[in-house]
């Protein structure tokens, strides 16, 4: 697998690549018919997480706004285009991740979750 520190150098297909690998880590807790469930959102995950990289390095080219203009009295600034598309993507990958995470056997989820006792505050429950 190659290093995220190298993403600058690799093309976007290579990208998608290392980042199943990464993802191959929780895929394999899956048992095989789970396995063949989740492998669309695996996919899309690691293609997500590529296309994520590409927008924060066109942001943080470009910056957050952008000029505008429409006609010829209408024109000013607004929120760079990729940064929208950035913010509406990582909402949408994030909840491929946590459909991944979801679907771990629970005693795998157990053993990865820290228990911050944040869940029994916000319930009430005493330890």
């Amino acid at each position: 697998m190659k290093n995220t520190e190298n993403y600058d150098e690799m093309t976007k297909d290579e990208i998608i690549q290392a980042e199943r690998e990464k993802l191959s880590g929780i895929y394999n807790q899956y048992d095989s018919k789970t396995k063949k469930s989740v492998s669309a959102l695996v996919n899309e995950a690691a293609w997500m997480s590529a296309s994520l990289y590409e927008l924060r390095k066109i942001v943080n080219e470009k910056g957050y706004t952008e000029i505008y203009q429409n006609g010829a009295n209408q024109h000013g600034t607004k929120k760079c285009s990729e940064v929208e598309l950035y913010n509406t993507m990582i909402k949408n990958y994030s909840s491929v991740v946590k459909q991944l995470t979801d679907l771990l056997p629970r005693d795998k989820k157990e053993k990865t979750d820290e228990d911050d006792g944040f869940a029994n505050f916000v319930t009430g429950r005493k330890n």
